[in-house]
């Protein structure tokens, strides 16, 4: 939607700029704009060139919050609007429109920063072979946040590519060699490949794992869906071993349940919220991402298949439920994101007071519901509350898991089985297997021999549809589980 603050006294735009006609929503947010902007494209980059002045590129899109407040604070201001059409050939791009674009210039900004990359994107590029020189992400009209007022910048790079342009090229060159070493040489046809890099992945992994809150790093932290789905394929690929990978299960699905439990899964309509901007996952940047979620979706719903619990399965619903619900659009498709503010404020529609929660509910519903949800605690979101489960209901289960595996090898096999649920009496795990076009092994458990004084024992029988056909027996608690899982097209998932 078109939006501006400058009109002419009969209520039409005072600005019209190169974005007018183009089908980025969010790119023609940005047509009124008093920056003279261009859409990436010959257009733009022919005058760049033909003029000599260095490109001004700012990349971002429509449901990115910062990327608005980039746009009230400067690109709307016109004193600001001046200095930008003075001295640069400004170009905006819609990430989601161009995500090679964005890629090329997030990875440049990276290292000419040596700082994380995000949105909005600012960089600064030569004009005649477009590489960048100068870059950052957000910054403010004013100096503020530790960085410096967005005017001071602009007049500063200005000056600085017209006084040394000659060195540019020589930092350029630099940079175009540090981009080329990002692209290793193709393996020789001799060369024997191993699992190497993914035990390195695997162990870069566990050295970043936050072992209390879960997830990778520290704030802001990021769901990550692909490295959770490649640790529970990791552990997966294990299941043969004598000792399975348990940790990289537990990296895993700790990291899934604490997303679920907090703030960054939207508790009452569920989808998740792009990133916390804490390690706890409690506040998120508030935004919706449809790839977030699709990603989401699907790790959730492996997840429910191996461990068979039900908090992965409810959550993968309430995901598909909200997708369906809020980003299908009446054509068919899907949207892809919804906006961080609502009615000018960043998470308005998604924050609450307790007068508005008790309104709703009986004073006892609301005992209930505050507890559960943090409203008994001090507000946690400029004087509002965003709903989490509050720490005092959460499971025990993750903590149970965090101690099974600090146990040795053939206790942490007993645990691990009476942990996560089997018969009763015995804790021998039972496993059904997905539907598959092609057969799959059940799980093969050894145990030492049977017990003839052993009730419970004598009530395991040696083989029944549920497992293999090998003999099993058991005594009390001294017996072991060993799992032999084969890999197959379709997870085998205990129920």
């Amino acid at each position: 939607m078109t939006q501006t603050r400058h009109l002419n006294s009969d209520g039409t735009p005072k600005y019209t700029n190169h974005l007018a006609s183009e089908t980025s929503p969010y790119l023609r947010k940005h047509a009124h704009n008093p920056v003279e902007w261009y859409p990436w494209g010959p257009e733009a980059l022919e005058r760049a060139s033909r003029e000599g002045k260095p490109i001004h590129l700012s990349v971002g899109y429509s449901a990115c919050h910062w990327c608005g407040v980039l746009e009230k604070e400067s690109f709307e201001d016109e004193a600001t609007a001046k200095i930008l059409n003075d001295n640069f050939i400004n170009i905006k791009v819609d990430r989601e429109e161009r995500p090679d674009i964005d890629r090329i210039y997030q990875i440049a900004q990276q290292m000419l920063t040596q700082r994380g990359g995000g949105w909005p994107l600012t960089m600064f590029l030569t004009p005649d072979d477009r590489r960048p020189f100068f870059g950052g992400t957000y910054f403010p009209k004013e100096a503020r946040y530790g960085l410096p007022a967005f005017r001071d910048i602009l007049q500063r790079v200005a000056a600085y590519y017209r006084d040394h342009a000659s060195e540019l090229r020589k930092q350029n060159d630099a940079l175009m060699a540090a981009f080329a070493e990002l692209t290793p040489a193709p393996a020789g046809s001799d060369t024997e490949l191993t699992d190497a890099p993914l035990a390195a992945c695997r162990a870069q992994l566990a050295r970043s794992f936050d072992t209390r809150n879960g997830g990778f790093g520290g704030a802001p932290k990021f769901p990550h869906a692909e490295l959770i789905e490649w640790l529970l394929s990791y552990w997966r690929a294990s299941a043969r071993a004598p000792e399975p990978d348990l940790q990289a299960l537990y990296m895993a699905t700790l990291t899934l349940r604490r997303m679920a439990e907090g703030g960054i899964n939207d508790q009452l309509g569920g989808g998740f919220c792009r990133y916390s901007v804490d390690e706890y996952w409690t506040i998120p940047h508030f935004e919706k991402m449809l790839y977030d979620n699709g990603a989401l979706l699907a790790v959730y719903a492996h997840a429910a298949l191996v461990g068979g619990d039900a908090l992965y399965g409810r959550v993968a619903h309430e995901t598909a439920d909200w997708v369906l619900r809020e980003m299908q659009s009446p054509q068919g498709g899907y949207y892809s994101s919804l906006d961080a503010d609502s009615e000018g404020d960043e998470g308005r529609f998604y924050v609450w007071d307790r007068e508005e929660v008790s309104a709703v509910l009986a004073p006892e519903e609301f005992a209930v519901f505050a507890a559960r949800f943090g409203l008994d605690r001090p507000a946690n979101f400029e004087g509002h509350w965003n709903l989490y489960v509050a720490a005092a209901w959460r499971s025990r289960r993750a903590r149970s898991t965090a101690r099974i595996l600090r146990l040795p090898a053939r206790a942490r096999s007993i645990s691990y089985a009476q942990h996560c649920g089997g018969m009763a009496g015995c804790s021998q795990p039972r496993w059904r297997t997905a539907r598959t076009s092609t057969p799959t092994s059940m799980t093969t458990c050894t145990w030492p021999t049977r017990s003839s004084s052993c009730s419970r024992c004598a009530s395991v029988p040696t083989s029944s549809p549920s497992h293999s056909s090998s003999s099993m027996s058991c005594c009390g608690t001294s017996w072991t589980m060993r799992p032999a899982v084969s890999i197959s097209p379709r997870t085998i998932t205990r129920r």
